[in-house]
């Protein structure tokens, strides 16, 4: 799987000598072995999570600012811890409120040494940041209205909110009404899954 691993990167227009690919494979076998018990993930097979999970949160890879981010109802980790371990230098908050799936990921940040992550098992509305993060990213999260009211109090004048979309993107950012935000909507012209293949880009109106 190694090898189309680091072909998946060079799809990506990445280095896989820049990337610790080990790690990503270590993920997925942790991903793989819990889920046959607790159901972490509809994805059942190993090369399918390294295309779906890994890849695609690597598809985000060059939208990422700061080094203080968040990645809001992470589940599994998508695509917060994948990103913690491409950026080693930045600090990531996974946050969940699902316990088992907290549960994973202190046994996946342990497991692999992580001490640029910190797992809080929090609903996202509930949760109290300490600090102003540059980045807040979430993964097939909530519709996009929902999203921006559950977690408002995160997005500052300084900082920016990215959501992995679908198909369904344009329409959600249409459906909008009232609002006081700058929304920019990319393409993910490399994503391997057509569900996750848009990024909304969210920022506070000055």
């Amino acid at each position: 799987m190694l090898d189309k691993l680091k072909a998946g990167l060079e799809s990506l227009n990445l280095k896989p000598e820049q990337h610790p690919c080990n790690q990503y494979l270590d993920y997925i076998s942790l991903l793989h072995k819990w889920n046959q018990s607790y159901n972490l993930t509809a994805v059942k097979d190993p090369e399918q999570m390294l295309s779906r999970h890994v890849l695609d949160s690597l598809s985000v890879l060059s939208f990422i600012k700061g080094s203080k981010c968040i990645d809001i109802g992470t589940g599994p980790g998508l695509p917060g811890m994948i990103l913690a371990l491409a950026l080693p230098e930045s600090h990531w908050t996974l946050l969940d409120s699902n316990q088992k799936k907290v549960r994973f990921l202190r046994h996946v940040k342990a497991e692999l040494g992580l001490e640029n992550v910190d797992v809080v098992q929090s609903r996202v509305e509930s949760y109290k940041a300490k600090i102003d993060f540059d980045t807040v990213i979430c993964r097939a999260f909530a519709p996009l209205d929902r999203m921006l009211e559950l977690s408002q109090h995160l997005i500052t004048h300084d900082n920016q909110l990215l959501a992995m979309k679908g198909k369904q993107a344009k329409d959600e950012i249409d459906e909008l009404k009232d609002h006081k935000f700058l929304i920019q909507l990319h393409n993910l012209e490399h994503s391997t899954d057509a569900s996750l293949a848009n990024l909304i880009q969210v920022k506070r109106a000055q």
